[in-house]
This record gives structure tokens, sequence and C-alpha cells, in this order.
């Protein structure tokens, strides 16, 4: 708990900050951590152990059953699935550009991708393994991981630590640059449409970019309260505030509603939006957005314009070559 309130002190009350005049472009490159530097072992590991759904209790569920590296890094589902079809509450964020969010999950309740790769994991609903132990010890039984694992953390072995690592490492590399935006910003002024543009304009006159501000439209790590607005009409059409957002982490009535702000980028992949999923298209999405959180009604042409706009946050999506897992002759891990 002292971590989320740490984070709410640092992050959550920062000053809304104002980027209409300094549009930036994604980096390529994520920073890592002093104690997880990226290398290429790391992330060869990271990323069987991201698609290996042994990683569960059914042998079912893997990282990328939710989050999907072959579409927009989530499931477009309204709310994730895990074992045995249990559904939670809450819409996959998508991967893609993960390593650029300050805080992880919706409710920001982790720090780093490392922590983040932790939990899903022993999460009953998720991926429903017991402890890490258990984890721990079903990786060790399958003896094609002790190869990569020795490779990438050599006598550290296989734990917990060095799983998450891994995971987190392969992450950092899902970054898609190169967008319509990105080549406009850095001086291709054809890369996006005159429709595009007026909604880039648009954006930043309504204020949208005091939240979804950076290069990943994501913030400097604060938190929003969402919906800003109360709506009767949209709250029982979407029931936006039945969930509490980092609340229900954090157990603090000031904490109600806080959210972590989400990347806008590749929004247009990663329908449905918000964090429950209730909103199907983006033109909608964007409707709801100014009237809750700014208070503007929005004409269908400037709703459109911003749409536009929103494609052009799209990048290009670095190959994924499917990994070979390790096999296990004769057995199964399927419950």
């Amino acid at each position: 708990m002292f971590k989320i309130r740490s984070l709410v002190t640092a992050l959550a009350l920062a000053s809304s900050i104002s980027v209409a005049s300094a549009w930036e472009t994604l980096p390529t490159k994520a920073d890592a951590p002093a104690d997880n530097p990226t290398t290429a072992a790391k992330v060869e590991l990271g990323q069987m152990l991201y698609h290996d759904p042994r990683l569960s209790s059914t042998g079912t569920v893997s990282c990328s059953s939710c989050h999907n590296t072959m579409l927009g890094g989530e499931d477009n589902r309204s709310v994730a699935m895990g074992v045995n079809g249990q559904t939670g509450g809450r819409s996959a964020p998508t991967v893609w550009n993960a390593a650029f969010n300050k805080v992880q999950f919706w409710d920001g309740r982790a720090a780093s991708l490392e922590d983040q790769a932790a939990g899903p994991v022993t999460n009953p609903i998720e991926m429903g393994m017991k402890n890490w132990d258990e984890v721990v010890a079903r990786l060790q039984s399958i003896e094609g991981y002790k190869e990569p694992f020795e490779k990438a953390f050599g006598n550290d072995g296989i734990s917990k630590e060095t799983a998450t690592k891994a995971i987190a490492a392969y992450e950092r590399t899902l970054i898609t640059p190169n967008s319509p935006y990105d080549r406009y910003v850095s001086g291709d002024k054809s890369a996006l449409t005159a429709q595009q543009v007026r909604g880039m304009e648009k954006v930043a006159e309504l204020g949208c970019t005091n939240c979804h501000s950076g290069p990943a439209f994501n913030g400097p790590g604060m938190f929003q309260k969402f919906p800003v607005i109360p709506n009767g009409y949209w709250e029982a059409q979407h029931h936006f505030g039945k969930d509490k957002g980092l609340a229900e982490v954090s157990k603090n009535q000031a904490d109600e509603h806080l959210w972590k702000v989400p990347t806008l980028r590749n929004i247009a992949l990663t329908a449905p939006y918000f964090h429950n999923g209730s909103v199907k298209t983006l033109d909608k999405a964007v409707t709801l957005m100014a009237k809750l959180q700014l208070g503007k009604d929005l004409s269908k042409e400037e709703v459109a314009d911003i749409v536009a706009f929103l494609n052009g946050l799209t990048g290009e999506f670095p190959k994924q070559t499917m990994p070979t897992l390790p096999g296990t002759p004769d057995s199964t891990f399927n419950n």
C-alpha cells in the first residue's frame, strides 16, 4: 500500500502539462533499469515466457492471450478472460509501448514492467497459479528452459526475479515508432492529411494534451479522475463509476476513480475503450471523453477530425517471430 500512496503523492497530484507547442516523437528504444539491462538473451527468453501458456494453472493462458502482439497488444474484449473462462472487470491494456508507462495496470499498482509481470501469473482469475514457488517449480521441470535461463542470467537460475526480468526485457522491445504523426512532427508535412492536422489542432485546443502528453501521449505518470463531470445518463449506460480505480487497491477514499492516464498510441486498434471496455467505437469514446472530462459537446465534424488524427498515431509494429517453446515429452501441465 505504501507504494501506491507514494505514487499518488509523486505523480497523481502533479500539475497538468500543456504540450500543444511541443509535440514529441516516440523513441525507438526504451530505457531499462540498472538492475535489468536489456540483452538479446533476456529478450529471447522473455518472449518464450510471454507466449508460454504453461505459466497458467490450466496450461491454456499466456501473457499473449490477453496482450496479443499479433494485433494491437490486447485482446479486443470488453474485459479480459483468464483460466477456465473466468473474466475480470477491466479491459486488458495494450502492451505496445508499455515501456513508456510510468506505472502499470489501469490502477497504477505496479511501478515497473518487472512488477507488472509478476501479478497476472498468480491472479486466480487471470492465470491462476497458486504462488510463484509453484511457477518456478514448473519451469525448473521443463528441461528446455535451463539453457535459456543460463544464457540470460548465468548462475542466478530460474526464479521469480529472473522470469519477470526476462518478460520485462522482452516487453521493452515492443515499441511502435514512425507513425504518420511521428513523420509529420519530424518534418514530413505530407504524412498527415488535412483532416488529421485539424484533429491534431483540436486535440491541443480542447486540452486533451494536458493529460495525454509526451511522446506516448500518456502523460508524465500522473493519475486522472474519470469521469470528472458526473453524468447520470452515461453512467447508466456504461457504469464507469462502479469500479473505484486506484481506491480498490489503496482503500483510500481520496483515490476513488483515479486512473493511470493510458497511451493514445495505436488507439485505433484497441477497441473497446475505457477501463471496463464498455464503449465499442473510437468516435463515441472521443465524444464521451470531451463530455465527461472537459464538459465539451463536440460536433460530428470535430469528432471525425479527432478520430482521423488518432488513426495517425498507429505506428510501425516490429515483426514478431513466434518462439518455439521447450517441450515436455510424454506429459502435460493441462489440468
